[in-house]
């Protein structure tokens, strides 16, 4: 097996003084005139939120926080993973990967552990219980920066991620559930790993319309949903998988401009209802965009967009033939079509509407989330 090192997050203090500094020394702009949101990230709220950080924000705390989980990081083929492994309570726990997305990072997936290792102290079956790991991907958080291209395809994160779990950890089998782009690593998980992969579990999966161009009317009106959100929402992703690093060394230099640049996501793509602070706090946000900010990985965060654009196997040839359950969130990103869509390429066997929650479901709903996942992976332990 691989060898495991314990990992402790432990940021520097004149890593912290420099981003004080940097925060009492912006250099504010003068903003458009259009109100609140209209334009961009409101300028009252970012000025409250960037107070807050360099005068009440205590990373120490979330450092203790963050390190009551078990942490650890591990070397394959050069490439510096980082990951949480708590194991379940219970007789025969699932082992589950918990793949993590953008603009987030593994913190999004701690409040749902717990609910997963512990079924028992939060109400539910301890029969159900799972053996958590939480990878941050390669680019993000306390895993290295990738090296050499070809690093944050999903094709290739698939691959690392069963090593991780079989040679590092020496697991046999297992589950696995992500979103955005973990949703896109667990999918290939489970198209090319299903020698290893129990079952797959994601809010959202990659469809296309019926090659006779014979569209319902569900399918005309996701299709309209579609092209309006990639018009309102989607000029991130053609920044960032176009000229990445050119975004990259104002987001890298300002931290005022990195917490516009992820903030304004956490708004727009959570089930908040234009208030942010309904599903995350300052603390939750913070700590999110710290980890970015002392890492300097908003540029290799990057890569996945970028990467993907020139994959030359990208997508094509995908078929999944383990379970496969799907969790619609209705304010998540509108990239699932109607399950007939679907059902040529994967093999499902669970389809739920959910009641609430958004683009960060682990974060915004992890008892709605956990208890999907309970359903889900029952019948294949």
């Amino acid at each position: 097996m691989m060898r495991l090192k314990p990992f402790t997050v432990a940021v520097s203090d004149v890593a912290l003084g420099d981003l004080r500094s940097r925060l009492v020394g912006t250099r504010w702009l003068d903003p458009l005139p259009f109100p609140g949101w209209t334009a961009g990230v409101d300028i009252e709220y970012l000025k409250e939120l960037v107070s807050y950080w360099a005068t009440s924000f205590d990373w120490r705390a979330q450092e203790r926080r963050l390190n009551a989980f078990p942490q650890f990081t591990i070397d394959i083929d050069g490439q510096t993973i980082h990951f949480v492994h708590q194991r379940g309570r219970g007789r025969h726990p699932m082992p589950l990967m918990l793949t993590h997305g953008w603009p987030s990072s593994y913190v999004e997936l701690l409040k749902i552990a717990p609910l997963l290792t512990d079924p028992a102290a939060h109400g539910a079956d301890e029969r159900d219980s799972f053996d958590v790991v939480i990878p941050s991907m390669p680019g993000y958080a306390f895993s290295g920066h990738p090296r050499r291209p070809g690093i944050c395809t999903a094709r290739t994160m698939a691959i690392l991620w069963r090593r991780l779990m079989t040679e590092g950890l020496g697991y046999a089998r297992f589950g696995a559930q992500g979103q955005d782009i973990g949703a896109a690593v667990t999918i290939r998980l489970g198209a090319d790993h299903a020698d290893v992969v129990t079952g797959i579990h994601v809010p959202g999966l990659l469809a296309f319309p019926p090659k006779d161009h014979r569209l319902t009317e569900e399918g005309k009106a996701f299709l309209t949903r579609r092209e309006r959100w990639s018009s309102a929402e989607g000029a991130y992703s053609m920044q960032q998988g176009t000229y990445p690093q050119t975004l990259a060394y104002g987001l890298t230099d300002s931290p005022v401009g990195l917490a516009a640049w992820i903030v304004e996501k956490f708004r727009a793509w959570s089930d908040c209802d234009g208030d942010v602070e309904r599903r995350f706090s300052k603390d939750e946000l913070l700590t999110n965009i710290t980890i970015y900010w002392v890492t300097g990985s908003i540029n290799s965060s990057f890569l996945f967009y970028y990467e993907s654009q020139r994959d030359p196997a990208g997508w094509s040839s995908l078929r999944v033939e383990v379970p496969v359950g799907v969790a619609l969130f209705p304010r998540e990103n509108p990239f699932t079509g109607p399950r007939e869509w679907a059902e040529p390429l994967y093999k499902i066997s669970r389809w739920t509407a959910m009641p609430r929650g958004g683009h960060f479901p682990a974060a915004e709903e992890p008892e709605l989330l956990a208890a999907e996942l309970r359903e889900f992976f029952r019948p294949f332990r």
